[in-house]
C-alpha cells in the first residue's frame, strides 16, 4: 500500500489555489498542444498521401509544439513529485535524510532553473531587438518560440517553489 497522495488518487499535494490554477492551465495548455500537434502531424501525413505535397510549416511548428508540451509535462511532473527520483534508494533513506536531500535538490534545481531562465531571457532579447527570424517558411519572429524557455522553465520553478513550500510544511493540503 502506497501512502503517496497522488498514487493512492487524491493527486498531487498542493500549496494552494494559486498553484491549482497555475496547474489547471498548464494542464489545458499542455494538452492543447499535444491536440495541435497530433492534428498537424496527420495534416502533414494526409497531404502526402493523397496530394503528394507537404504543408511546409508542420516541421516548425511541430518543433515548437514539442518544447512547449515539454516543458509544462515536466513542470506538471515536478508538481506531482513524480520526476527526477530513483524510488528504491529514496525509499530506503531515512525521513530526516529524505527531508534535506529533497530540500536540497529543489534549491538546487530553482538555482539551475533560474541560471536557464536568466539566459533563455537574453536570447529572446537579443532576436527581438536584432529582428532575427526562422528561414523558413513561416519566416516566424524567433522571439516567440524562444520565450517558451524562459516561460516553461519559470512555471518549473514556480512548481519547485510550491514543493519547497509543502516540504518545509508552509500551507498546503493532501
Amino acid at each position: 500500500m502506497s501512502d503517496s497522495p497522488h498514487e493512492a488518487g487524491q493527486g498531487p499535494a498542493s500549496a494552494g489555489p494559486v498553484f491549482d490554477t497555475l496547474a489547471a492551465v498548464v494542464r489545458i495548455l499542455a494538452g492543447l498542444g499535444l491536440i495541435t500537434l497530433t492534428a498537424l502531424v496527420v495534416a502533414e501525413i494526409g497531404s502526402r498521401l493523397f496530394f503528394n505535397s507537404s504543408l511546409h510549416v508542420v516541421e516548425e511548428l511541430s518543433g515548437y509544439l514539442v518544447i512547449a508540451t515539454t516543458l509544462f509535462g515536466a513542470s506538471l511532473a515536478i508538481r506531482n513529485d513524480a520526476l527526477f527520483q530513483v524510488g528504491f534508494l529514496y525509499g530506503a533513506l531515512p525521513a530526516r535524510v529524505k527531508q534535506v536531500l529533497g530540500l536540497l535538490y529543489i534549491a538546487l534545481a530553482i538555482g539551475i532553473c533560474g541560471v536557464l531562465i536568466w539566459h533563455s531571457s537574453l536570447l529572446v532579447m537579443s532576436s527581438l531587438s536584432r529582428g532575427n527570424v526562422a528561414p523558413t517558411a513561416l519566416m516566424t519572429p524567433m522571439w516567440m518560440p524562444q520565450l517558451l524557455l524562459p516561460v516553461g522553465l519559470s512555471v518549473m520553478t514556480l512548481f519547485l517553489f510550491e514543493r519547497a513550500l509543502l516540504r518545509l510544511g508552509i500551507g498546503g493540503k493532501r
